[in-house]
């Protein structure tokens, strides 16, 4: 019996709302309720829930017959933030991009790690049979991206980050940030939780790039770049036996600001 299914929603019909409940837990419930049905009524949006209980909405491009790519987003996106670079890799590959817990229209469980974004990914990759696929993250989805290759290289094809984390501890380390008034499209904790780690990451994790049996590519935004620093991206290539890395001036978020040349750099390596 396989461990993932496709969520096909008929729990939506029976599912009660937070009456009853605390006021914040009623409030969170209802929220949740109210993502499920957004990602059941949004055109081209599909659902498919873990073994773990994590509902994860994606989307897809491209021919159902070819070869698959699978896009992570960076902290605060979603999957529909890769749309202009999907629409280009749909002439030749089936692309899925997923949301990850906390954002879009995936469930917001309220904790959040590395660790647990990198289980979606392979949970995603297992319930859709996608083994082999290649796989592009983003900033928080390429530390995702990274820790799945390192611990089921046999899932991947072919690897790429993008302005991934190096997992340098942060000198000066990230505080406290308030959250902002506005409705947010993704869950606040996540800030917090993702900060600390960045804070403080486990050292296996940079350890390991040494053992990365997976073909990869880094893909740096250079100068105009506040986010990562480019320096560390040059160090974390020069660890991962056989990687490239390109320069693409596009500050922190390459595939937004120069879609062609990122694409274009994914064709290139392979993609």
């Amino acid at each position: 019996m396989p461990k993932f299914t496709e969520y096909d929603g008929t729990e939506l019909a029976h599912r009660p709302t937070g009456a009853g409940q605390p006021p914040a837990m009623a409030d969170a419930y209802d929220a949740d309720f109210a993502r499920m049905v957004a990602a059941f009524l949004a055109p081209g949006v599909h659902n498919v829930r873990t073994a773990s209980g994590i509902r994860l909405a994606y989307r897809t491009w491209g021919d159902a017959a070819a070869p698959p790519v699978v896009l992570a987003h960076g902290r605060g996106g979603s999957g529909a933030h890769w749309t202009e670079v999907a629409e280009r890799l749909a002439a030749t590959r089936r692309v899925y991009a997923v949301d990850l817990r906390g954002h879009g229209l995936s469930d917001w469980p309220g904790r959040y790690s590395f660790e647990g974004f990198r289980d979606d990914l392979r949970g995603f990759v297992d319930a859709l049979g996608l083994s082999g696929a290649d796989l592009i993250g983003h900033s928080m989805g390429g530390a995702a991206a990274l820790l799945l290759a390192q611990d089921a290289p046999g899932l991947i094809g072919r690897l790429v980050l993008e302005e991934a984390p190096a997992f340098v501890p942060l000198d000066p380390p990230r505080g406290f940030m308030a959250r902002p008034d506005e409705e947010l499209a993704f869950d606040w904790p996540v800030v917090a939780d993702t900060n600390a780690q960045l804070n403080a990451p486990d050292p296996a994790w940079r350890e390991r790039l040494a053992e990365l049996a997976v073909p990869t590519l880094l893909v740096a935004g250079g100068a105009t770049s506040e986010i990562v620093d480019q320096a560390s991206i040059a160090e974390m290539a020069a660890r991962i036996p056989g990687s490239r890395l390109v320069t693409i001036d596009g500050g922190h978020s390459v595939h937004t600001a120069r879609p062609d040349q990122f694409v274009a750099a994914l064709r290139e390596f392979g993609i």
